[in-house]
C-alpha cells in the first residue's frame, strides 16, 4: 500500500537523535518517526518525552507483544502494554497489527482489544459475565479464511506431522541427572532467595532442561560454560578473602527481572533474546557462599564428564530419526529426483552447528547448507536468504528463531522443527517464513517428541 509517506533512513529513531537534540525532546523534532517498541518501553524518560507530543497517526506493527493478562482476578499489564496506552493517548488515529495469532483465552484477548480504545477498559472481566464486542474496532483473521478475488484460497494447506522417539539408556540417564540438578537447585532458591533472584535462577535452569532437550551439543556445551563461568566466579569470591560479606553477591554482575521483564522477554526479538538467556542461564546460581558455590561446580563437573560422552557416543536417538527422514523420506524429492529445499529450525546456536557437523558427515560436503541465527548482521541473513531461495545446490537452512522474523523462504514448502519454541508463537511465525503469499505447494512440517496444536 503507497500512502504517499516517505520516510527515509533518517526516519528511525536512534540514540543519535537523543544527544543531538536541540530541545532535550527528540520526538517533537519529526514529523515521521520509526521507533524500536521495547527502547522506549524499557526507558521512562523516554516515555516521559513522548507523552509531550501529540500524532496524526500511530502504527504499531507486531502489536501482540503489548499484551496483558489476569491473574488473582487483576489485569496484570507489560511494560509494552504501559507504552501502548500512552501511544494511545498522544495519537488520533491508533492501529494496531499482527500476523500472529492472539491467545485463545478470551479475558487476555480483550486487554489486547483495550489497547484500540481511546479509554482504555478499565475494569476486571469474569469469565461469562463481562462481554466487549470489538467489532467496530478491531478485525480479525486467520489464514485458511483469507480468500482470492476468485474465491480460491489465499494460501495453501499446512500439514503437521510429528515424531516421536525414544531415548537410548545413556541419553535418559543423562536427563534424569540434570533433572534432578536442576530441581535441586531450584527447590533452593525457592527457599533462601527473594523474588528478583529466585525468578532469575528459575529461569536459567528452565533454560537448562531445555536445552537438555534439544540435543547432546547444546547441553554439553551449556553445562561446560556453566561450569566455567562459576569457576571464575569461585575465583572472584577467593579474592575478596577479608573484604565484607556484603561485598560480593552470586548475581552481581546479572540483570535481575521482575515479572514484567520476563513477560516483555517472551516477546522479545530473537536475537535478543538469545543473548541474555545466554548470560543468565550460564551465571545465575542460588548458591550464597564459596562453599555452596564449590559444591554446585562439582555436580556441574560430573554432568559436564555425563554429557561428553553421550555427546561423543555416536547415540543420538533424535538426530538418528532427522537422518531417517532427510535421507529417505519421499517428500525431500520431487517428481523428478531432485532434492527440495528444507528448512530446519531449532532453539539453539549449539544444536544448530551440531546439525551443520552431522549433515555435513551425513553428505560428505557443506556447499548445500547455510545457516541463519542472531549472530549475524542483517545484511549477511538477507545474502543467505537470498542463496537459499535461488542457488539450486543449496538444498538446507538451518536456523534459530532468528529467521522466525522478517524473512521470506516461500521457496521452500517443508520444514522440520527440531525443537519446540517455548512461546507457541514464536512456532507460528516459523511457519509463516514459508506459509506465505507466493506460496503455492501444500506446506509438510513435521517436529520431534511432542506437537503443539495451532
Amino acid at each position: 500500500m503507497n500512502c504517499g509517506l516517505n520516510f527515509r533512513p533518517t526516519s528511525t529513531f536512534t540514540r543519535e537523535d537523543i544527544e543531538a537534540s536541540v530541545s532535550g525532546n527528540p520526538f517533537e523534532e519529526k514529523n515521521r518517526l520509526i521507533i524500536r517498541l521495547d527502547q522506549v518501553a524499557r526507558s521512562e524518560e523516554l516515555q516521559a518525552k513522548l507523552s509531550r507530543t501529540d500524532w496524526d497517526m500511530v502504527v504499531v506493527d507486531e502489536a501482540h507483544k503489548m499484551s496483558a493478562s489476569f491473574w488473582g482476578g487483576e489485569m496484570k499489564v507489560t511494560k509494552r502494554y504501559r507504552l501502548g496506552e500512552l501511544l494511545g493517548r498522544i495519537s488520533r488515529h491508533f492501529l494496531l497489527m499482527t500476523a500472529t495469532p492472539t491467545t485463545a483465552k478470551k479475558k487476555i484477548f480483550r486487554c489486547s482489544c483495550a489497547l484500540s480504545i481511546r479509554t482504555v477498559l478499565k475494569v476486571v472481566f469474569v469469565e461469562g459475565v463481562h462481554e466487549v464486542d470489538v467489532s467496530d474496532i478491531m478485525r480479525r483473521m486467520i489464514k485458511e479464511d483469507l480468500r482470492r478475488f476468485d474465491g480460491r484460497p489465499l494460501f495453501p494447506e499446512r500439514r503437521a506431522y510429528t515424531v516421536n522417539y525414544q531415548l537410548s539408556t545413556p541419553e535418559q540417564a543423562l536427563y534424569d541427572s540434570v533433572t534432578d540438578y536442576v530441581r535441586t537447585q531450584f527447590n533452593r532458591a525457592e527457599k533462601l532467595l527473594d523474588d528478583k533472584r529466585k525468578g532469575t535462577i528459575g529461569f536459567a535452569l528452565t533454560v537448562l532442561q531445555r536445552r537438555l532437550a534439544s540435543s547432546p551439543e547444546a547441553i554439553y556445551q551449556s553445562l561446560r560454560r556453566r561450569r566455567e563461568r562459576l569457576e571464575k566466579r569461585l575465583q572472584e569470591v577467593k579474592s575478596l578473602v577479608g573484604a565484607p560479606a556484603s561485598s560480593w553477591s552470586p548475581d552481581n554482575q546479572l540483570p535481575l527481572f521482575d515479572d514484567d521483564d520476563w513477560d516483555d522477554f517472551d516477546e522479545a526479538p530473537a536475537e535478543e533474546a538469545e543473548i541474555l538467556e545466554e548470560l543468565v542461564m550460564d551465571a545465575a546460581t542460588a548458591a550464597l557462599t564459596a562453599a555452596e558455590l564449590q559444591e554446585e561446580i562439582a555436580i556441574l563437573q560430573e554432568l559436564e564428564g555425563q554429557a561428553f560422552r553421550v555427546r561423543h557416543s555416536g547415540t543420538d536417538r533424535k538426530w538418528e530419526q532427522l537422518a531417517t527422514i532427510i535421507q529417505d523420506d519421499e517428500h525431500m524429492v520431487d517428481a523428478d529426483g531432485n532434492r527440495r529445499k528444507l528448512v530446519i529450525f531449532t532453539e539453539h546456536r549449539d544444536t544448530l552447528r551440531y546439525l551443520q557437523e552431522r549433515i555435513t558427515t551425513l553428505f560428505g560436503r557443506d556447499e548445500h547448507i547455510v545457516h541463519i541465527d542472531g549472530g549475524l548482521r542483517r545484511e549477511d541473513r538477507r545474502v543467505i536468504e537470498d542463496r537459499f531461495r535461488n542457488d539450486p545446490d543449496v538444498h538446507f537452512l538451518l536456523a534459530t528463531d532468528a529467521a522466525g522474523e522478517g524473512i521470506n523462504l516461500q521457496r521452500a514448502h517443508l520444514m522440520i522443527n527440531y525443537d519446540l519454541p517455548w512461546n507457541p508463537n514464536r512456532l507460528e511465525q516459523r511457519f509463516g517464513r514459508i506459509h506465505c503469499t507466493g506460496q503455492t505447494e501444500v506446506l509438510s512440517s513435521l517436529e520431534s517428541g511432542r506437537r503443539w496444536h495451532p
